[in-house]
Parts: structure tokens; sequence; C-alpha cells
């Protein structure tokens, strides 16, 4: 069994509280916890930073560990050139990335339709919720 570094970017440690009709009631204590027990076996280490230099030197931990990320880089997604080129590090050498959204990025304001970091990730989910980290938990633990 290999970790999972559940990485959370920009806002998202505002979930649950931060405009619940668009990303919902729950919390990211609340889905570490459910995907805990819906996935007993798994390792996983959940970080959240709204921070943009502290996001990419964790997909450099990733990077030099060999480990699967799940990724929801937040605001990011659409403008961080620096956070795509670490995860284009990450995916060349053979490492898995899954990006995740809560929602469906296409479906909301033009500026979100963009992601930096789609075209260098190993798969994109998005719009399913918190669902969206349970199906890349699934995908990356498929063998």
């Amino acid at each position: 069994m290999s970790k999972i570094l559940v990485l959370n970017g920009a806002n998202l440690n505002l979930l649950g509280k931060r405009e619940p009709s668009i990303y919902g009631f729950e919390t990211l204590a609340s889905l570490e916890a459910e995907l805990r027990k819906e996935f007993p076996d798994q390792d996983f280490d959940f970080r959240q930073t709204n921070s943009e230099d502290e996001l990419i030197g964790f997909i450099h931990e990733a990077f030099e560990a060999k480990l699967p990320v799940i990724l929801n880089p937040g605001a990011f997604t659409h403008y961080s050139y620096a956070l795509r080129d670490a995860c284009a590090a990450l995916t060349a050498a053979g490492g898995r990335l899954v990006e995740v959204h809560i929602t469906n990025p296409h479906t909301r304001e033009e500026f979100r339709h963009t992601s930096v970091i789609s075209g260098v990730a190993t798969g994109v989910i998005a719009g399913f919720g918190l669902a969206s980290y349970r199906l890349a938990v699934s995908a990356l633990t498929r063998n």
C-alpha cells in the first residue's frame, strides 16, 4: 500500500463555510474522516495550504518519494504555471496525479474553464462534490 497525498489549495480550508450553496456544507475534516473510513487500508497524508509555494513544495515531496497525488488546486488551477511545472515533473517521471474539483468548472464563470494543471495530470475528476475525491482514490488504488 502506497501513501496517497491529498493536497488542497487556496481557500479550501473554508470548505463547509464558504459559499455552501456551491461547495456544500462538508468540511475537509469530514472528507478526511470519510475517506479514511471508506478506504481503511489506505495510507493518506492530507494537507491544505493557501500558499502557492508550499503547495509546490508538497508536489516536490511527492516527486522525490514517488507518491501518488490527489490535487484540488483551488484557484491556482487557472493560472499557476509554477504549480503546473511541478505537476509536470511529477507525471513526466512516472508519478500519478489526479486533479479534482468539487464543482464542474465548465459550468461556472468563464475564467474557471481553463486549467493549467489538466494537461499534465494523469486524470481529472470534477463536478461530483466530495465524491470526486473518492473517485480519485479508487482510480489511484486500482492495479
